[in-house]
């Protein structure tokens, strides 16, 4: 006890320092602004863009935050701007990012689990199952097949369409369809083309290959790792997985009907065209929001009913230890099951026969109250420094903080100051909630003892 207090308070505080240094969570951090850092030096290249000439450094900045958090608002217009160079640059930004989020969610996840004792690490390889593939070699490895195996059928896919029904040479047609089956599954959308996919639009060749490798991106590692290890039934899946498939299928139902329907007569967006495209565009449209920011129309000519929808499902975003940001919809199912258990009067959280231990609970309403808060200051903040109305403001924060991507097309026609408002937000929306999660459960200790119970009136 002498020997403690005689250490100097500065010395306390360096270490404290160092260890923070050593978090996880910081590590990850650390990385993907070295990322960003390294792809806005190339993107300032005069060789990066089109014409040769030099980009400013607010924009070569927002495109390389963009593409390292895979969210897809862009700064310029991509196709137009940006040289073969970089493209090749913003791709590999992509590539990079999409797997430095899987690779650090499963690292930070082995991480806690080592470090949080035997009887919660084995509740949490019964609840994800992440930690029975054998270690962290075969978990990488996992994760490195289904990235590459899915972008490699999509992108051959996308270049052999490209190539055969849209009399583009197989070089370009290569290059087009690897940067879109990358961009798709990594849930970036960054798109070649002018206008996103406008081009494509009824093509279901093109479209539904895109659709599906952001669903199999935003579904996320630990549910990827329990379909290879136990392909069924459903019955032995854990409790995430079966919340994830669930919450996934019921909002891209409702997403794909509302927003079909809810654009079906707008001239601006489905309404001149023919049934089968509406039904195709209203489709590809449906599954956007949550995850990715490509579109076959101007979304800012969308009705004030498909923006609302939009900001909800992007909120909401996809599947934990993925590529998909938003809350996840493990994080929002939760929510939604504590809600129920309090108007039922249960005095436990119950999912599929299984009981949600108080301390998730208590981390899922952190984290949505932490994203949230980021979101409206945000859209404050944005209102405070432009002249864009509520709407398209909040539009942009929610988008930016849950890299999604889609956008009213106002990113583009903001000044520095107002790219510079959405840049933390990309990345607070991307590394924010995976560095918190390792925190909070880090920092988890047992109070011994407790203090006198008195309750606040909440109605």
């Amino acid at each position: 006890m002498a020997r403690s207090a005689s250490i100097p308070m500065g010395s306390r505080r360096a270490k404290a320092r160092q260890r923070a240094y050593r978090h996880p969570g910081f590590v990850v951090l650390a990385g993907f602004l070295g990322a960003i850092m390294v792809g806005t030096a190339l993107l300032l290249l005069p060789v990066a863009r089109s014409d040769g000439g030099r980009t400013a450094v607010v924009d070569a900045m927002f495109t390389a935050t963009s593409a390292v958090t895979v969210t897809g608002l862009t700064a310029v217009d991509t196709s137009v701007h940006w040289s073969t160079f970089g493209h090749i640059v913003i791709l590999g930004l992509i590539q990079i990012g999409g797997l430095g989020i899987l690779t650090s969610s499963s690292l930070l996840f082995l991480v806690v689990a080592r470090r949080i004792g035997l009887r919660r690490r084995l509740a949490a390889q019964m609840e994800v199952r992440t930690t029975e593939l054998g270690g962290l070699r075969r978990l990488v490895f996992l994760i490195v097949a289904v990235t590459f195996t899915t972008e490699a059928l999509v992108s051959a896919i996308l270049t052999l369409r490209f190539w055969l029904a849209y009399d583009q040479s197989f070089p370009i047609a290569l290059g087009n369809g690897v940067f879109h089956g990358i961009s798709g599954f990594n849930n970036a959308g960054f798109s070649l083309f002018t206008g996103s996919m406008e081009l494509f639009s009824g093509d279901v060749l093109v479209l539904a290959p895109i659709a599906i490798a952001i669903i199999i991106g935003g579904l996320g590692f630990p549910v990827w790792a329990e379909l290879y290890r136990r392909p069924g039934p459903f019955a032995r899946w854990s409790v995430h997985t079966k919340v994830t498939l669930i919450a996934t299928g019921v909002l891209l139902t409702v997403a794909i009907v509302a927003i079909t329907a809810f654009e079906w007569t707008n001239p601006d967006t489905l309404g001149e065209r023919g049934v089968g495209t509406r039904l195709v565009d209203g489709a590809f449209a449906g599954v956007m929001p949550r995850t990715a920011g490509f579109s076959t129309f101007d979304y800012g000519a969308v009705g004030q009913d498909t923006m609302f929808l939009s900001n909800i499902m992007m909120v909401i975003g996809g599947g934990s230890g993925g590529v998909a940001g938003g809350l996840k919809v493990t994080t929002v199912a939760l929510l939604a099951l504590v809600v129920w258990a309090e108007l039922r009067g249960d005095s436990q959280v119950v999912s599929f026969r299984r009981h949600i231990p108080e301390t998730i609970q208590r981390q899922a309403l952190t984290v949505a109250a932490l994203l949230l808060t980021a979101m409206t200051i945000g859209t404050f903040v944005l209102l405070a420094v432009t002249d864009l109305p509520l709407s398209a403001a909040l539009f942009e924060c929610v988008s930016a903080t849950t890299t999604t991507g889609l956008s009213l097309g106002t990113s583009e026609e903001l000044d520095a100051v107002g790219k510079s408002v959405l840049m933390p937000l990309m990345l607070l929306g991307r590394v924010g909630p995976l560095t918190l999660g390792s925190i909070l459960i880090l920092r988890e200790t047992q109070r011994r003892y407790s203090h006198p119970e008195e309750r606040l009136m909440v109605v």
